[in-house]
């Protein structure tokens, strides 16, 4: 896609410059025609002025004549210049012509060596694909092999067990016969036995040296396979990233809703605000790091960011991946990180806000070609009895919704007791906490991944916002808000 994108450009630039040459010829050409059609207007306008000044003072024949010579003199004079100027602007004309060929000349070499160049890389791709799925059939057969040598092996250590036990009865009886001088029978089968052990025992130490090679064979494929396989995710990830919100087709727009009839923005009686949206209408409309005392609750640092023409609360925020979000149930509910740069402010602290009043919330997601949406929800959060149960309703966004609505959501960590909350256990297989449901691939507090990152990849630990019927976004930074408002107003 990038060179096509450079041949565009560069056929571009070319029929660009193609085209400003010719529109200067032609604007060349409009001044040579009008001095042409205008010369001669003029000298014969100059021959009868200079005819009737001196009509009184000649002969008529005497003025003609004088007249005719004057005008062939400037005529001659004004073509002879004309000519030169012709001859000069042909000469232009070709050295440009033939610097424009020149160039078009090159770009269209440099448009050549870009499709030979496309095509190469993809024949690469295909190759390795092909050599990937190679690899894995010799490596299916090597397996079945190895089985069956293995079990060949067990059959003959059997019957050298059971030919050993035959050995130990032979050499019982030439010890009874020591003193007996044996038949020649005896002597033959003796010495038939021992060849035939001798024989297996050299069967068996073939068959080991052969599967030992085998084995090695097999780790030597392991290991292929294992570096075709992160090339490939590497591929998938970088074609991850180029997914962007531009070319999906967002839900429709929801009207704006009103955030007159709040709630939760009176001060307290010791002065302190209960969220950042009294600290607004208090006159704070700068965006940073506030204290805020909810009623019934201790004081604690909050970031609020002004936007909209109020205050927002912020929950979540994640910007570079600096911070590692695989924390434990306590962290999560207490909260961790910088509320400067990443961090999570916790769900006791988010709790204690939100049962104040009736609460949107709204979750910014931008991906890695810088392109940004949003989607907000009216939502429920449940106190530390319910496990912090979110019940969210979309209410309006510019990105398809990934999140279950109408559904109580658990809030549960890889080290909390979540099979005792639910039937499934998601924190195993995803990192990060999160309000997970049917192990729903969208999780905010996940693995950060950067297009760059290489290894094995596992969708289910990236940060991803994927709707159920839509493509996976790779995430460049999340950030999760909330904002008192009367849910009346939705009515």
């Amino acid at each position: 896609t990038q060179n096509s994108h450079t041949a565009k450009t560069v056929g571009g630039k070319s029929l660009c410059i193609l085209n400003n040459k010719r529109v200067l010829e032609a604007e060349n050409m409009k001044i040579i025609l009008v001095f042409l059609f205008t010369a001669p207007l003029a000298l014969s306008a100059r021959a009868e002025k200079d005819y009737s000044s001196f009509d009184s003072a000649a002969s008529p024949e005497t003025k003609s004549r004088f007249a005719m010579l004057d005008d062939v003199r400037i005529l001659a004079n004004g073509l002879l210049q004309l000519g030169h100027g012709l001859k000069d602007f042909v000469h232009k004309t070709k050295g440009q012509m033939n610097d424009i060929f020149q160039k078009l000349y090159i770009f269209d070499r440099s448009f050549y060596e870009l499709s030979l160049q496309t095509s190469e890389i993809k024949e690469e791709e295909e190759q390795l694909r092909q050599t990937t799925a190679r690899l894995q059939i010799n490596n299916e057969e090597i397996k079945n092999l190895s089985q069956e040598m293995n079990s060949k092996i067990e059959d003959l250590i059997q019957n050298k067990i059971q030919l050993q036990e035959k050995v130990w009865g032979l050499e019982d009886k030439v010890t009874k016969l020591a003193t007996i001088q044996p038949s020649m029978q005896e002597t033959k089968e003796i010495s038939s036995l021992k060849a035939f052990v001798e024989q297996q025992d050299n069967h068996i130490k073939e068959l080991l040296k052969i599967v030992e090679d085998q084995h090695v064979q097999l780790d030597r494929q392991h290991s292929q396979i294992k570096e075709l396989e992160d090339k490939l995710n590497h591929i998938e990830l970088q074609e991850l990233a180029e997914n962007s919100f531009t070319e999906e087709q967002t839900e429709p727009e929801a009207l704006r809703f009103s955030l007159h009839n709040v709630t939760a923005v009176t001060y307290q009686p010791d002065g302190m605000a209960p969220d950042c949206t009294a600290l607004y209408n208090g006159s704070m409309q700068f965006s940073g790091v506030y204290t805020i005392k909810p009623n019934g609750s201790e004081a604690f640092d909050v970031y609020c960011e002004m936007k909209f023409g109020s205050s927002w609360t912020v929950i979540q925020n994640r910007v570079d991946g600096s911070l590692d979000f695989n924390q434990t149930w306590d962290a999560y509910a207490n909260g961790f990180g910088d509320l400067n740069e990443e961090f999570w402010l916790g769900l006791n602290k988010t709790y204690s806000i939100t049962k104040q009043g009736d609460y949107i919330l709204r979750i910014e997601l931008q991906d890695w070609k810088d392109n940004k949406r949003y989607i907000e929800y009216a939502f429920n959060l449940g106190g530390p009895e319910t496990d912090y149960t979110l019940q969210l309703s979309r209410i309006s966004g510019s990105i398809p919704n990934a999140l279950p609505e109408q559904t109580e959501l658990r809030f549960s960590t890889p080290d909390s007791d979540v099979e005792t909350r639910n039937d499934f256990n998601c924190p195993e297989n995803y990192l990060g906490g999160w309000w997970h449901s049917e192990c729903e691939e969208t999780n905010l507090n996940g693995k950060y991944s950067a297009p760059r990152s290489r290894g094995r990849l596992d969708r289910g630990k990236g940060l991803y916002w994927k709707p159920k019927k839509g493509r996976y976004y790779l995430l460049k930074s999340t950030k999760i808000m909330i904002h008192p408002t009367d849910l009346k107003s939705f009515d």
